[in-house]
């Protein structure tokens, strides 16, 4: 459906609630549902700081822990993206489901389907290396078990009526918050590219998801909801980098500097640091995930869409590099005003 200025386009055009619209996911997913045609709907506690960075939605004030908040901004809309956190893993264990079940809460009273990212720390030792959306969910670490507790929740919102499409993905890279991703500890944002960081160990692969891809594959996948059933759980493959070495010779590409140093990611100091700092708690809970290949086949989300959305690799990692200000020593050079 195309927007137009006539006072009645406004009626018509579906209604989108985005929990998470300024991380991410939620960005990617907002985006790729407003071009086609949705109205979009952020809430968020910075609602006017949000509103200068993307006019284009309607953002309202709230906080997701609050189920008042929620059901205000949920009020009209078809489908709920779920894609908040508590900002610096703060609290994480005792947020996360609460939020989750006031969203639940209000996609039931509104009869709208939930949208929500999966992750792959639901899944334990016995699911490597290739898990299925079928594969038993055996976390062993206790982000994995809220992560298990989560995916129940959701299912069982399903079974009483409300659709969930969930589509679980590899670590993301590309979109406006990079700076908080893995592909963001690569490089150093805003910082003339100089050096690469080798997050795996030698040999082991690991799984990317470019955000605009993913956000393009929720919305597609919500153009099809009435096709699918009433829990519908898929696997976004993205870019797999069978040996470690994939991404950093992207990122060499993207730089024109095939001799780019890759230097390796201090995993010693996180065990250290841990005592003293949650989001290195949590960095050390998942630190296998950089040890041990994972690699999620995308048979059934292809066999719905005809197709995985997926932009050229090198594509997508120049861009994600331009969203995170990592210039190139020649991109940096031109920018240095010359001398008089």
């Amino acid at each position: 459906m195309t927007e137009t200025n006539s006072p009645n386009a406004l009626v018509t055009r579906p209604l989108a609630l985005i929990l998470g619209a300024s991380g991410g996911v939620g960005g990617a997913v907002a985006a790729a549902l407003h071009r086609r045609g949705y109205r979009i709907r952020a809430m968020n506690r910075n609602h006017e700081k949000q509103t200068r960075k993307f006019p284009a939605y309607e953002w309202v004030a709230g906080d997701a822990m609050k189920l008042e908040d929620v059901m205000a901004a949920a009020e009209g809309a078809t489908l709920i993206f779920h894609g908040v956190n508590p900002p610096g893993y703060r609290n994480w264990q005792k947020l996360v489901l609460p939020m989750l079940d006031n969203t639940i809460t209000a996609a039931k009273a509104n009869r709208a389907r939930i949208l929500f990212p999966g992750t792959v720390y639901n899944f334990g030792p016995d699911a490597l290396p290739g898990p299925t959306e079928d594969s038993p969910q055996n976390a062993t670490t206790r982000k994995g078990r809220i992560r298990i507790e989560v995916e129940a929740r959701l299912r069982e919102a399903a079974w009483n009526g409300t659709q969930v499409i969930l589509v679980r993905a590899g670590d993301f890279f590309g979109g406006s918050s990079g700076a908080n991703s893995w592909f963001g500890q690569m490089v150093k944002p805003g910082k003339p590219l100089r050096s690469v960081t080798r997050l795996s160990a030698p040999g082991t692969g690991h799984q990317w998801a470019y955000l605009p891809d993913l956000g393009e594959t929720f919305a597609a996948l919500d153009a099809r909801a009435r096709e699918l059933p009433a829990y519908a759980n898929f696997h976004f493959e993205g870019y797999w980098d069978e040996d470690g070495t994939g991404m950093i010779e992207a990122i060499r590409r993207a730089a024109n500097n095939p001799d780019l140093p890759a230097r390796p990611f201090p995993w010693f100091l996180v065990p250290l640091l841990a005592p003293f700092m949650p989001l290195m708690r949590e960095v050390l809970e998942i630190r296998y995930l950089w040890r041990t290949p994972m690699h999620m086949k995308n048979d059934r989300l292809v066999k719905v869409l005809g197709h995985e959305p997926r932009t050229p690799l090198d594509e997508a990692v120049r861009r994600a590099l331009g969203d995170l200000g990592a210039m190139t020593p020649e991109e940096d050079g031109a920018r240095q005003p010359s001398a008089a």
